[in-house]
């Protein structure tokens, strides 16, 4: 979840006049004539100068006007916000594909798909999440807002370690070397699997009263911290696909594979080296470049590490040479099925994301300058979740991942002023025009493992801040304290030692199919940090009473004076 994002030109002391609505309706050709036609049509009155010119911390200009959801937006700057929003998501969206692909040993192919679907997956049904259209009975579908949709991060941490029990108990080959290198076979069925579990969710007002931000800081802090220690951490160091334990033998001996370009041991100097100069041009972007390239820093740093990697010979461009040039849904197929010990963690995920999503929607109206309070709101919330629950079935019909609200728009919201679908329009035409193109999808796959990871790391940390942010709203009572260290004490233990739990139920004899695929369910959800932290969290907050806070004490003092003054006036009355 974030919340409102502070401008990276907030030390200006000027500000553009607003546009102003035009008062005359005019039809779709005038419109349309008027925007092509005309120079304030295509450019309009904003400051395109602050936005792309490189800028200092101390540097001062005019901030440029506020464009709200529905204001006349010039075309130059409808499809310029647009392209930053898709830059703005596009690591986001990319890295889960790629992670996952790499999880279940994909190929080239597949694994390109993978990722121009998840693409064009996200336009499609951003463009719905962006709508407000009408239903029955006072219902909405989509939030009206530049509301944008991708891969949540949560069901990236559970799909590891559901991937995990499906390659131990033989539903993905494997083989184990003399030395005990386990090394992973491809394992496409999985993902498909993962796709069939429906959507749960309640009501908003209930999931508040349900998961206050005490529940929902620590969830999102544990996927956070568990993504950058089981993916992000280690592909700066050269790969997460088993080449990270230095195997002695067979193909994982050296990072990515011994057949790579440049291979060479999990955490060699090189590697490490090309992760840090890519997590440093995110920090040099943010400290001087231009609010366009800011929203697009990760980009910036997928860009220079490429660059350095291309040039020192790290990168193999026979997945860029292999894609094809144009590609579209359902290129690729996946098994449809139902992977019966992933649909309890899975419906924890569920939850978790529908709790992002009001976050991420009330955040989008702080931004987009509207009430976050009242009947119209609440409509928007309940538009939005809708529209997740949907979209998690249709993309799986995409042969996606199940796609939620993103929060990465709302910086790019705050810093650019405009909150104009028309712009989140523009975003979602690159998005599926990026998926269409298939040689960037070989183009991002082809980005060598510690170049991603030094980003992706940077990402990752990103979502655990977010987790620290939303539990800055907790009081920290005792009650408060006691119920974090005690989520925090499996959150944390699991990060620490990842297989604690595995093997808990290896005494058990003679299981049936149907107990065995409930011992898996429970060790899925045992073994993901935020989603162990996250169930401790909500039950003991239900259980436990809630403390009496000081200013309720202040009250009843107050009220106790009160009653005792009107008592010594009614005997002295009395006298």
């Amino acid at each position: 979840m974030s919340h409102r994002d502070v401008s990276v030109s907030s030390v200006t002391h000027k500000e553009q006049p607003s546009p102003t609505a035009n008062p005359n309706p005019r039809s779709v050709f005038n419109v349309v004539r008027q925007k092509v036609t005309t120079k304030h049509g295509w450019l309009g009155d904003y400051d395109y100068r602050w936005l792309c010119l490189p800028s200092l911390p101390t540097s001062r200009s005019k901030q440029p006007p506020f464009y709200g959801i529905d204001d006349e937006l010039p075309l130059v700057l409808a499809m310029t916000s647009g392209l930053q929003h898709a830059l703005a998501m596009l690591a986001g969206l990319i890295a889960p594909p790629i992670i996952f692909a790499s999880s279940l040993m994909l190929d080239p192919a597949t694994s390109s798909y993978m990722i121009s679907a998840s693409l064009i997956g996200s336009g499609i049904l951003s463009l719905v999440q962006m709508s407000r259209a009408k239903l029955w009975g006072g219902y909405y579908l989509g939030t009206g807002l530049l509301s944008v949709v991708g891969t949540s991060f949560a069901t990236l941490s559970t799909a590891n370690a559901i991937f995990n029990m499906m390659y131990a108990n033989g539903t993905c080959p494997s083989t184990t070397a003399a030395d005990g290198t386990i090394t992973r076979g491809p394992c496409p069925d999985a993902y498909g699997m993962l796709l069939e579990i429906g959507l749960s969710f309640l009501p908003p007002r209930v999931l508040r009263r349900i998961f206050p931000p005490m529940v929902t800081g620590t969830v999102i802090l544990m996927i956070g911290a568990s993504l950058v220690g089981s993916s992000g951490i280690l592909d700066w160091g050269g790969g997460s696909n088993g080449c990270q334990a230095r195997p002695t033998s067979g193909i994982y001996q050296l990072c990515p594979t011994v057949g790579s370009p440049h291979a060479l041991p999990w955490g060699s100097p090189e590697f490490i080296g090309l992760g840090f100069l890519s997590f440093v041009s995110i920090i040099l972007t943010e400290l001087f470049g231009s609010p366009f390239l800011k929203n697009a820093s990760i980009i910036v740093g997928l860009v220079v590490g490429c660059i350095v990697a291309g040039a020192t010979g790290y990168i193999d461009g026979s997945t860029i040479t292999s894609a094809p040039a144009i590609t579209f849904l359902w290129v690729y197929r996946f098994k449809i099925d139902v992977y019966p010990p992933a649909i309890l963690p899975m419906l924890a995920v569920y939850v978790s994301t529908t709790m992002e999503a009001i976050g991420d929607i009330t955040a989008s109206a702080e931004v987009s300058r509207l009430p976050v309070e009242g009947e119209n709101f609440d409509s928007r919330i309940q538009g939005g979740i809708l529209s997740d629950g949907i979209g998690g079935f249709i993309s799986a019909l995409f042969t996606v991942t199940p796609l939620s609200v993103f929060a990465q728009n709302n910086g790019v919201i705050s810093v650019t002023r405009c909150a104009n679908r028309t712009a989140g329009r523009w975003c979602c035409a690159f998005l599926i025009l990026f998926g269409c193109l298939g040689k960037i999808s070989g183009f991002f796959l082809a980005i060598p493992n510690s170049v991603l990871g030094g980003v992706t790391t940077f990402l990752f940390a990103s979502v655990a801040v977010s987790g620290l942010r939303v539990l800055s709203y907790v009081k920290y009572t005792r009650r408060d304290r006691f119920i974090l260290a005690a989520a925090l004490s499996f959150g944390v233990g699991d990060l620490l030692v990842p297989d604690i739990f595995t093997y808990l139920f290896d005494g058990v004899n003679n299981a049936s199919k149907g107990l065995q695929g409930l011992f898996e369910s429970i060790t899925i959800v045992l073994s993901t940090p935020f989603l162990i932290a996250g169930i401790v969290t909500v039950v003991l907050n239900l259980i436990l009473p809630h403390e009496r806070s000081q200013q309720d004490e202040d009250e009843e003092d107050v009220r106790v004076g009160q009653d005792l003054e009107i008592q010594v006036l009614d005997q002295e009355r009395m006298v």
